[in-house]
Order: structure tokens, then C-alpha cells, then sequence
């Protein structure tokens, strides 16, 4: 055979190692995917302050229609946010996204702009015909998430301001049930008319009506911000739960295949070793029926 007894020991002993890799990663995918769900629900109540503070400015249908109107005007490019990976063993994460994002922007016309988080995305969307910008630093942890957040909004509001970027595009991978996962995007500008009057219209949860103070404009705009900001981080938090999730369960598939692998081995060093016992027990028996013969001649 081509293998024997110290090389197979070898082997169960490598897979061994191995699996106990493949269980420490698979914990701390675990711990990580409930991190950043944790992080997306407590934004929940932030959010929804945003919210009503938008509802606030946008009251009036005039009000309403007027940013609608504004923020709609002078459209020259297409800009894309696109949250991916910086890590391997995650499966089609990145090439999946890339493909959804290559096909949803492809149809729109104007300059293409992508901000992208993740280096491995970054090369998949290069490959897809695009030019992404950056990239990013993929976040390791909750806590970095917010000056990520922070440095994409420094990045895009100077091209914001002098109305260069108006149609604003987010992209990332959204954890589902189990481990799967799939590309999702939202337009973040601009706050089309539908939207604002959306937003004209949320209840207010209390009988005394708001006050605007300070200036409707300054807080509209401040308010936008934080807008940005809180879908921003969702996304980024989504994103990160959604990897964890698939490397969740390339672990899993592959620690089943360790699994298989030490099964096969084990029954092939185990066959060996029987097959080594029978050829040493045959050898002593050969030899007592040779000394037997001669004793008695």
C-alpha cells in the first residue's frame, strides 16, 4: 500500500489540528454575526428619532415638494456605496455582490462612481467593467464601523455640495435565515418627492405638534446627514453579519468534510493495521510449523 501506519497517524493527526481551527472560526463567526445584529437593532430607536425629526421639517407639502424639487436638480453622475469583504473564506460574497451591482447600474446613464468598502470587492468590481474608487478598510469590529461611516461622508459630500453626485446608490449583502445571504440596494438620493411626502405624513406620537427651532433649512440638512449616517451603518452592520454568516457556513462544510476525511483514514489505519497483525501472526505461525517439522524429523 501506499501508505503506511506512521504516514496515516500523520494524516488523523493534521486533520485533527485542522478541525479544531475549523471549530475556533466557526465560533467566532458565531459571536460576531450576533455582534452586529445587536448593533442594528439598538440603531432602531435612533433611527426612528431621525425619522420623526424629518417628519418635523416636512410637515407641509410645500416644504415637502420644495426638497424633493431641490434635491433633484442637476443631475451629472451616478455614485454607488458598496459594502464587501477584505477576508477570504466566504465563498461568492464578493462575486455575487459584484454582479448585482454591475447590472443595477448599468442601465443608468451618467458618469459611474463607486466608493468601495473591501479590496477583494474592489477587484471583482474592476473585473465587472467598472472604476471603483478607494478602497475602504473593511470594519473588524462595531466599533468601527462609525469613523468608516464618517470618512465615506467626508469623501462624498464635497462632490455632494457642488451637486456633482445626486443619484446615490447603496449596495451590500443582507443576512437572510440560516446562513444564507443576498444582494440588496437602496437609493439613498436623491429624496425623491414620493419620499418627502412619505415623511410629511408619519404620525407624530404625541398630542403636542413639533417645533422646528434654529431654521427649518439648517435642520433639514443636518437632519439629512444623520439620515445618511444611520443607513450607512445599517448597511455596513448587515453587511458584516452577512459574512460572518457565509464563512458561518463554509466552516460548516468544511469541518463535515474533516469529518469524512478522519472517518476514511481511520478505516484505512485501522485495515492496515489488521492487515499488519495478520501478516505477523502468519510469520510466527509459518515458523512454529517450520520448528515443528524439524523437531520432529
Amino acid at each position: 500500500m501506499s501508505d503506511t501506519l506512521a504516514s496515516l497517524r500523520r494524516k488523523i493527526s493534521g486533520a485533527g489540528d485542522l478541525k479544531s481551527v475549523v471549530r475556533s472560526m466557526k465560533a467566532l463567526a458565531a459571536s460576531s454575526i450576533g455582534q452586529y445584529e445587536n448593533s442594528v437593532r439598538a440603531l432602531a430607536d435612533y433611527d426612528r428619532t431621525v425619522e420623526l425629526g424629518l417628519a418635523a421639517c416636512l410637515r407641509n407639502r410645500e416644504a415637502a415638494a420644495e426638497q424633493a424639487g431641490r434635491s433633484g436638480a442637476g443631475v451629472k453622475a451616478v455614485s454607488a456605496i458598496v459594502f464587501g469583504s477584505d477576508q477570504g473564506l466566504v465563498g461568492q460574497f464578493n462575486d455575487v455582490l459584484a454582479e448585482f451591482v454591475a447590472e443595477t447600474l448599468a442601465p443608468l446613464p451618467g458618469e459611474k462612481k463607486v466608493w468601495a468598502v473591501g479590496e477583494r470587492v474592489r477587484s471583482r468590481l474592476a473585473d465587472a467593467g467598472l472604476k471603483p474608487l478607494g478602497p475602504f478598510t473593511v470594519p473588524t469590529s462595531v466599533n468601527a464601523i462609525t469613523p468608516l461611516v464618517g470618512q465615506i461622508l467626508v469623501e462624498s459630500e464635497p462632490q455632494r455640495g457642488r451637486g456633482e453626485v445626486v443619484h446615490l446608490h447603496l449596495f451590500h449583502n443582507r443576512p437572510q435565515s440560516g446562513a444564507s445571504y443576498e444582494p440588496v440596494s437602496q437609493r439613498l438620493l436623491p429624496l425623491d418627492e414620493t419620499w418627502a411626502l412619505k415623511l410629511s405624513h408619519v404620525p407624530w406620537p404625541t398630542k403636542n405638534l413639533p417645533e422646528v427651532i434654529g431654521g427649518r433649512e439648517r435642520t433639514l440638512e443636518a437632519l439629512v446627514r444623520e439620515y445618511l449616517f444611520v443607513s450607512l451603518f445599517k448597511a455596513c452592520a448587515e453587511s458584516l453579519a452577512a459574512e460572518n454568516a457565509s464563512r458561518l457556513a463554509a466552516m460548516q462544510r468544511a469541518e463535515k468534510n474533516i469529518d469524512d476525511l478522519m472517518e476514511n483514514l481511520n478505516q484505512t489505519f485501522r485495515r492496515l493495521r489488521q492487515t499488519s497483525i495478520d501478516e505477523e501472526l502468519f510469520e510466527v505461525l509459518s515458523g512454529y510449523e517450520s520448528l515443528s517439522k524439524a523437531k520432529t524429523r
